[in-house]
């Protein structure tokens, strides 16, 4: 899907752009169009190795709040998952504030892969990947504090429910700045997440969220052998590993009989899926349906996919609301 925020650059601005930050230029083989926010190129480097280049949006385009600071974020969410080790990833060649040129990882994303992975190794995969976001929720931020890292964005605090609070708050505000069509009302939201508020409170140690590991962003070798890498950690913050299970769910059971539960806990990772547990998802997903939105209108996404995100948002609306139905705010 073509986005607002996607930089359009000629080969040759491209290539002038790393020159300048690295002392090499590249030759341009393809643009990447799966993602959804940076441009994305797959190129040649001139000392002859192949690269991903990420590139920010421009200056001037217009970002959600939590988006500010995003590129900085990919990068230091990828240079502490790469120092700790144990997580496959692309190495990160290069990083200026514009972009960044990752190595080509071998293998496809996920999605594309499924059809063509053994029906025998999907679970050993789910697994697999399991135990890497295990080691992923190992890292916690060093000053301790919950939210999104980059100071841009304002959005970090010393607690959890007050961090969560307030990145709910500013996509409410971002969608009643831009008369962005919610399908529901915004002092609904806001009382669900205030009724939420003492299971928030139970996350005690922030922990490292990627926050988008759909399939797309997930790399797996092309006989399904092993999960070769995970890509696009623009949305990580840090707080409640639980909430990794939302974009996790979108590949697969993420229950606690599953097998990417099962790959977690042999790791050491902990989910008890009681009933705070699943209040918190339900609130996660909520905070995701928001995301889907109200970025819908600084994108300029199609008013069809804008439909099916409002309507998804709604479904988990009515889910959360049925979770405390005693405490849910005006209906």
């Amino acid at each position: 899907m073509r986005s607002l925020t996607k930089r359009a650059l000629s080969a040759e601005q491209l290539t002038a752009m790393l020159r300048e930050s690295t002392g090499l230029g590249c030759s341009v083989e393809a643009e990447l169009t799966d993602g959804w926010f940076n441009a994305a190129y797959r190129v040649r480097l001139d000392d002859g190795r192949p690269a991903v280049v990420k590139i920010a949006p421009p200056p001037d385009a217009v970002v959600l709040r939590y988006e500010r600071g995003i590129m900085a974020t990919e990068v230091m969410a990828h240079r502490r998952m790469a120092a700790l080790g144990g997580i496959p990833l692309p190495e990160l060649l290069y990083a200026a504030p514009e972009f960044m040129a990752l190595s080509v990882l071998p293998g496809t994303p996920w999605d594309k892969a499924a059809d063509r992975i053994p029906a025998d190794r999907q679970a050993p995969l789910r697994r697999e990947l399991g135990r890497i976001v295990a080691r992923l929720h190992t890292l916690a931020p060093e000053d301790g504090r919950y939210g999104y890292p980059a100071p841009e964005a304002g959005l970090s605090a010393a607690d959890w429910p007050t961090a969560f609070g307030a990145m709910v708050d500013a996509l409410l505000e971002e969608a009643g700045h831009r008369r962005t069509a919610l399908g529901v009302a915004p002092e609904e939201i806001r009382a669900l997440v205030a009724a939420g508020a003492d299971v928030l409170a139970e996350v005690t140690e922030p922990r490292l969220v990627h926050f988008d590991l759909w399939p797309g962003n997930v790399f797996v070798a092309d006989d399904g052998s092993a999960v070769t890498g995970l890509i696009d950690h623009e949305r990580a913050f840090w707080g409640d590993p639980s909430a990794e299970l939302v974009s996790l769910a979108l590949g697969g059971d993420t229950g606690p009989g599953s097998d990417l539960v099962a790959g977690y806990r042999e790791a050491g990772g902990v989910l008890d899926f009681g009933p705070s547990t699943l209040h918190r998802l339900a609130l996660y997903r909520v905070y995701l349906g928001l995301i889907l939105v109200v970025e819908c209108g600084p994108r300029g996404y199609p008013a069809d996919h804008a439909d099916h995100v409002r309507d998804v948002l709604g479904r988990w609306v009515a889910e959360l609301r049925a979770v405390r139905p005693d405490r849910a705010g005006p209906a």
